[in-house]
């Protein structure tokens, strides 16, 4: 088996925008210009290796961590209404993360509480970029998935 990060990363991104919190998405990338207006999600790739005893007797299972970074900007905006809204789409997603979120079947599980790394969490912090300071939520995705790589002998 082999490891579809497009149709995984495509899952996530189409999952975020059911939510209809978000202006704007942006899959498979870390964005490296500033969004647009609104509040703007973005998904990529940050950790892949093991999922150390969760890997069968021939396999080896992934634990593959993604970021899920939420933004807002901060100028030409209510301040008081920033965390509101920022947290209101964290909550929805985070719920729908600690569910039964599989993503169609293409992972097992969410790794919620750690079992094989980092757990399902979040940071809040600012960003600055090309000159515009923007409110973030930065989530931390960790997927299982089974029997990614066959073991030799």
């Amino acid at each position: 088996m082999a490891l579809d990060a497009r149709t995984l990363l495509s899952a996530v991104e189409s999952h975020a925008a059911a939510s209809g919190f978000f202006a704007h998405i942006n899959g498979a990338h870390e964005p490296k210009s500033p969004p647009v207006s609104g509040l703007t999600c973005a998904i990529w790739v940050e950790q892949i290796g093991p999922a150390r005893g969760g890997s069968g007797l021939n396999s080896t299972s992934a634990r593959l961590a993604l970021f899920v970074r939420l933004y807002a900007p901060i100028n030409n905006t209510v301040p008081d209404s920033i965390d509101p809204a920022l947290m209101d789409a964290l909550d929805w997603l985070m719920a729908a993360y600690s569910g039964d979120f599989e993503l169609g079947g293409l992972v097992r599980k969410v790794d919620l509480l750690g079992a094989y790394g980092e757990p399902l969490g979040a940071r809040a912090g600012y960003l600055n970029e090309s000159g515009t300071e923007y409110r973030v939520l930065t989530i931390t995705l960790p997927l299982i998935v089974n029997d990614l790589w066959n073991q030799e002998a």
